[in-house]
Protein backbone atom coordinates (compact mmCIF):
# COMPACT_ATOMS: atom_id res chain seq x y z
CA UNK A 1 0.00 0.00 0.00
CA UNK A 2 0.92 3.54 -0.50
CA UNK A 3 0.58 6.19 1.59
CA UNK A 4 1.32 9.97 1.11
CA UNK A 5 2.99 11.68 4.42
CA UNK A 6 2.69 15.42 4.14
CA UNK A 7 4.01 17.84 6.64
CA UNK A 8 2.12 21.47 7.61
CA UNK A 9 3.66 24.75 8.18
CA UNK A 10 2.42 28.13 9.35
CA UNK A 11 2.82 30.09 6.00
CA UNK A 12 2.90 33.12 8.16
CA UNK A 13 5.65 32.05 10.12
CA UNK A 14 9.20 32.44 8.44
CA UNK A 15 11.10 31.15 10.75
CA UNK A 16 9.60 27.06 10.46
CA UNK A 17 10.79 27.32 7.15
CA UNK A 18 14.38 28.11 7.43
CA UNK A 19 15.99 25.07 8.62
CA UNK A 20 18.95 25.29 10.94
CA UNK A 21 21.67 22.66 9.73
CA UNK A 22 20.88 20.60 12.34
CA UNK A 23 17.10 19.98 11.07
CA UNK A 24 18.89 19.06 7.66
CA UNK A 25 21.20 16.87 9.26
CA UNK A 26 18.25 15.43 11.17
CA UNK A 27 15.95 15.27 8.06
CA UNK A 28 19.22 13.62 5.99
CA UNK A 29 19.40 10.71 8.51
CA UNK A 30 15.82 10.32 8.46
CA UNK A 31 15.78 10.20 4.78
CA UNK A 32 18.03 7.74 4.34
CA UNK A 33 16.68 5.37 7.13
CA UNK A 34 13.61 5.35 5.11
CA UNK A 35 15.41 4.80 2.27
CA UNK A 36 17.31 2.08 3.30
CA UNK A 37 14.56 0.21 4.62
CA UNK A 38 12.87 0.12 0.95
CA UNK A 39 9.77 1.97 1.54
CA UNK A 40 10.29 5.68 0.14
CA UNK A 41 9.17 5.80 -3.19
CA UNK A 42 9.59 9.69 -3.27
CA UNK A 43 9.65 13.10 -1.33
CA UNK A 44 10.04 16.54 -1.51
CA UNK A 45 10.29 20.05 0.63
CA UNK A 46 8.16 22.70 -0.82
CA UNK A 47 8.82 26.37 -0.63
CA UNK A 48 6.34 28.78 1.24
CA UNK A 49 3.44 30.12 -1.01
CA UNK A 50 5.68 33.80 -1.02
CA UNK A 51 8.02 31.58 -3.31
CA UNK A 52 5.73 30.80 -5.97
CA UNK A 53 2.16 29.51 -5.30
CA UNK A 54 -1.15 29.79 -6.94
CA UNK A 55 -4.40 28.29 -6.05
CA UNK A 56 -7.26 27.64 -9.04
CA UNK A 57 -10.98 27.34 -8.47
CA UNK A 58 -13.80 26.45 -10.63
CA UNK A 59 -17.29 27.11 -9.67
CA UNK A 60 -20.06 27.80 -11.49
CA UNK A 61 -18.30 27.30 -14.46
CA UNK A 62 -16.54 30.70 -13.50
CA UNK A 63 -12.30 29.58 -13.41
CA UNK A 64 -9.95 31.82 -10.68
CA UNK A 65 -6.54 32.34 -10.42
CA UNK A 66 -5.25 33.50 -7.24
CA UNK A 67 -1.23 33.56 -6.75
CA UNK A 68 0.49 33.33 -3.66
CA UNK A 69 1.69 34.48 -1.03
CA UNK A 70 -1.66 33.66 0.86
CA UNK A 71 -1.58 35.80 3.68
CA UNK A 72 -4.13 34.09 5.47
CA UNK A 73 -2.65 30.80 5.34
CA UNK A 74 -2.22 29.11 8.37
CA UNK A 75 -1.33 25.75 7.48
CA UNK A 76 0.16 24.94 4.21
CA UNK A 77 2.31 21.40 2.84
CA UNK A 78 5.94 22.18 3.59
CA UNK A 79 7.04 18.61 1.82
CA UNK A 80 5.67 15.15 1.59
CA UNK A 81 7.10 12.00 1.25
CA UNK A 82 5.25 9.03 -0.66
CA UNK A 83 6.05 5.45 1.16
CA UNK A 84 5.21 1.57 0.22
CA UNK A 85 4.35 0.04 3.09
CA UNK A 86 2.67 -3.04 4.66
CA UNK A 87 -0.17 -0.72 6.16
CA UNK A 88 -1.68 2.51 7.66
CA UNK A 89 0.07 1.36 11.36
CA UNK A 90 3.59 1.71 9.60
CA UNK A 91 2.86 4.65 7.80
CA UNK A 92 1.82 6.47 11.27
CA UNK A 93 4.83 4.62 13.02
CA UNK A 94 7.07 6.85 10.22
CA UNK A 95 5.23 9.92 10.18
CA UNK A 96 5.57 10.05 14.11
CA UNK A 97 9.03 9.69 13.70
CA UNK A 98 9.41 12.41 11.23
CA UNK A 99 7.54 14.50 13.67
CA UNK A 100 9.78 13.72 16.48
CA UNK A 101 12.79 15.31 14.86
CA UNK A 102 11.61 19.00 15.24
CA UNK A 103 11.33 20.92 18.07
CA UNK A 104 8.82 23.06 16.98
CA UNK A 105 4.94 22.34 16.47
CA UNK A 106 4.40 20.29 13.32
CA UNK A 107 1.25 18.64 12.05
CA UNK A 108 1.73 15.21 9.58
CA UNK A 109 -1.00 14.63 7.71
CA UNK A 110 -0.93 10.35 6.45
CA UNK A 111 -3.22 9.35 3.94
CA UNK A 112 -3.68 6.29 1.44
CA UNK A 113 -3.04 7.08 -2.20
CA UNK A 114 -5.84 5.61 -3.88
CA UNK A 115 -4.58 2.59 -6.42
CA UNK A 116 -6.67 1.38 -9.43
CA UNK A 117 -6.25 -2.51 -10.02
Amino acid sequence: MRYMLMHKLDDSNAALWQATPEDFAAVGAYMEEVSKAGVLLAAEGLLPSSGGAAVITKKDGQTTVVDGPFAEAKEVIGGFAILQVRDQAEAVEWATRFAALFNHDIEVEVRRVAEFE
